[in-house]
């Protein structure tokens, strides 16, 4: 049998050279808003576009490519992520106004997105300041709030597909449904159009600060939280079934579901990202036992258990 140490090579042995930078065993947990998760296998961040497109062309076919933003909306498992995660960083984080249109490229945050089309006189875009995370992460689930999503405001979108192939999509290629693109979760959008309407910068402003009071008083906006946990079911809302199934409050473990929005899951200090997890099913079957209504995550949950060969893994050689 190969020892640990040789198996543990592999992977960065295999794959192509980068002008970018390839991590083994790098935590997960410090870049995701829980603040939980075990580590990932291989952590590449690519220097620029061409260089994500080289990496891309040039990976084996079998090694599974996990693309990671800031982690606002996402649950990594306690075991980690077997493979490759893809972190964009600032090379994919331009913002550019010209006329009624924002180019953002997959990296830039939401909110940045939003100020920048404020400072350009660009109404249409402020449910974004709503949104944590990034305009990548936003577009792959085709993200909304405050009355608006991405697919009303969206024009094209560039992305790249396993292999390094670039690719400009219209509307009708992206398949927009309620927090949900058609696109396969193989690519990786790198950046992304979007149009609003011409507005001035101070009535822009207002509704920026009208959407900022609104989720301070509303989300636990300052806890280790992943956002919504739940999309709505058709004709309600999933805060509503939670409380009224009596979940306000539960706890398990570390975890706990929010006081003050009960669609957000809390990771008090201590949590795991199994409790977290295991939280979030106790209040789907409460939901379904009280209410009858069968609650589907929002929150991407990805990685492997904590018993799993990887987190052993990483345990043995720390």
């Amino acid at each position: 049998m190969m020892p640990a140490a040789s198996r543990h090579s592999a992977l960065i042995d295999r794959l192509p050279a980068v002008r970018g930078r390839l991590s083994e065993g790098a935590s997960l947990a410090k870049v995701t808003w829980f603040r939980v998760g075990g580590p990932a296998e291989v952590l590449f961040k690519p220097a620029d576009l061409a260089d994500l497109q080289n990496f891309l062309a040039h990976c084996p076919d079998d090694v599974a490519i996990t693309v990671l933003g800031v982690g606002s909306n996402l649950l990594v498992r306690d075991g980690g992520i077997p493979g490759v995660v893809i972190r964009l960083g600032r090379a994919f984080a331009e913002i550019r106004t010209e006329g009624t249109r924002v180019h953002a490229g997959a990296a830039a945050l939401d909110l940045n997105v939003a100020l920048a089309a404020r400072g350009a006189g660009i109404a249409g875009l402020e449910f974004l300041s709503g949104i944590p995370g990034t305009i990548g992460g936003a577009l792959r689930m085709n993200a909304g709030a405050y009355g608006s999503d991405l697919s009303r405001v969206f024009a094209a979108a560039t992305a790249l597909d396993r292999d390094g192939r670039l690719h400009r999509l219209q509307a009708d290629a992206m398949g927009f449904s309620y927090r949900h693109v058609a696109v396969s979760p193989d690519w990786i959008f790198c950046g992304v159009e979007l149009v609003g309407t011409l507005g001035d910068p101070a009535e822009i402003q207002l509704r920026l600060n009208e959407i900022q009071a609104s989720r301070e008083a509303s989300q636990p906006v300052r806890a280790r939280t992943g956002g919504s946990t739940f999309v709505n079911p058709v004709g309600g809302k999933a805060w509503a079934l939670i409380d009224q199934a009596g979940c306000r409050g539960l706890t398990l473990g570390g975890a706990m579901v929010s006081e003050k929005h009960c669609n957000f899951l809390i990771n008090t200090g201590d949590a795991t990202a199994a409790e977290i997890e295991a939280l979030g099913e106790m209040v789907r079957h409460r939901v379904k036992e009280v209410c009858g209504v069968d609650l589907a995550w929002e929150i991407r949950r990805i990685g492997v258990p904590a018993d799993s060969p990887l987190a052993i893994r990483a345990k043995s050689e720390a």
